[in-house]
């Protein structure tokens, strides 16, 4: 458990502030909503509490920043203070210096004048086009603080998903180092301190310990030609995933990688349903909302695919048809948005698609680790086994040769 600070406004406005033990932020935002309190900033708390906030006020802004914004955002709307009253009120009370500094600009430009929309559409870094999208068919419709909610739980589910994607890619990442550092260590510091012993054998060495030693001294003799060349080869994939058809092939292997590309195709989908329903829910025609939607992804064949469904939808056809013959989007996808449009209730079954394909993620993240741990057991051991073998070998062959 972490201890977070957090500042909240109750129902009424006022400022609630105090610390509390969580096993995270999330879990520590969710407990101020049910608390029915609006949460306005959350850090967390170390030996050096000023230290900290530092720290905090110069990090970038996240979705749980955006998240907060638009709860209390929420509830100052629905409480009848006006947005550039709210905006006010929010940027006195946020730690992170750059989102406060946003808003006071978001501000200024409110006072002169200017639509909350017009507004955010200067920081794209900030407001994406999903979030300018929204607020413009809430301005326009008159009904801005239902889709400042829909934002709202929008980013904390994004944040959520982010954070799901990144554990699974951090674990092979961390296994493929892992091993690499024992190679090095080996490498670096044990096989070097039997050199001398196996020098002095000679001819007398074991054959499987000829050999590892003259693996051994390809790789120790040319390390510098190997670095260069391992960097030289990451700068080239660099280099070439920069270049259009590069950047297609890498993104087509991304897709193609066992597990992984499944964890990124599943977290799209998950990731498509949601955006799909907050925009269709807060009214954003369907054409914007794949034009936002093809602007999710940097991987050419999502955003093929998703441009390609615009397409034909533009063409005559229906989302389920034009999705169905893109060949892209698993056929529950497809068949949930059909039940969508038939019934009317489009943004509700994305929605519990949405959720599903996050259990999914779940699911496959699980297997994930469950087969890496082993398979790292397995290589790590395969490893010590061929050096232990090789470098006792000789040893075990003296014993022999003084027993006779």
């Amino acid at each position: 458990m972490k201890k977070y600070k957090y500042i909240a406004r109750d129902s009424s406005g006022q400022r609630k502030e105090g610390f509390k033990d969580a096993a995270s932020s999330n879990d520590l935002l969710g407990w101020l909503r049910e608390q029915g309190f609006t949460p306005v900033s959350v850090s967390e708390m170390t030996v050096n509490a000023q230290k900290t906030r530092q720290t905090a006020s110069r990090k970038r802004i996240k979705s749980a920043d955006l998240a907060a914004l638009c709860w209390q955002l929420t509830t100052m709307v629905e409480g009848g203070i006006a947005i550039p009253a709210a905006l006010e009120t929010i940027s006195d009370d946020i730690d992170n210096l750059q989102l406060r500094k946003v808003l006071k600009h978001i501000l200024e430009k409110m006072l002169k004048g200017e639509t909350f929309s017009s507004s955010i559409a200067e920081y794209p870094r900030v407001f994406n086009r999903l979030a300018y999208a929204m607020i413009l068919a809430g301005e326009t419709s008159g009904n801005l603080s239902e889709v400042l909610h829909r934002l709202a739980e929008y980013f904390d589910g994004r944040d959520k998903l982010a954070k799901k994607v990144k554990g699974a890619m951090a674990y092979p990442i961390f296994s493929l180092v892992f091993i690499i550092l024992i190679i090095i260590f080996i490498m670096g510091f044990i096989i070097p301190r039997f050199r001398t012993i196996f020098d002095q054998l000679g001819s007398r060495l074991p054959a499987f310990t000829r050999g590892f030693m003259g693996f051994y001294d390809i790789l120790h003799d040319n390390i510098i030609y190997i670095i260069v060349g391992v960097i030289v080869l990451i700068v080239g994939l660099i280099t070439t995933n920069k270049t259009k058809k590069g950047h297609f092939y890498f993104s087509k292997f991304a897709l193609a990688i066992p597990l992984i590309g499944s964890v990124i195709q599943q977290a799209f989908i998950a990731m498509f349903c949601k955006t799909m329903a907050t925009l269709v829910g807060a009214g954003v025609s369907i054409l914007d909302v794949f034009d936002i939607l093809a602007g999710m992804s940097d991987n050419d064949i999502i955003k093929s695919a998703v441009v390609r469904t615009k397409e034909h939808i533009v063409g005559g056809l229906n989302i389920s048809l034009s999705m169905a013959s893109v060949g892209f989007f698993p056929n529950m996808v497809v068949k949930m948005i059909q039940v969508g449009e038939e019934s009317g209730s489009l943004s509700t079954v994305l929605e519990r698609t949405s959720a599903h394909y996050e259990r999914k993620i779940d699911s496959t993240i699980g297997l994930m680790t469950s087969l890496l741990e082993p398979i790292m057991i397995v290589t790590v051991g395969a490893i010590v086994l061929v050096v232990v073998l090789a470098l006792y070998l000789p040893i075990f062959s003296m014993s022999d040769v003084g027993g006779k």
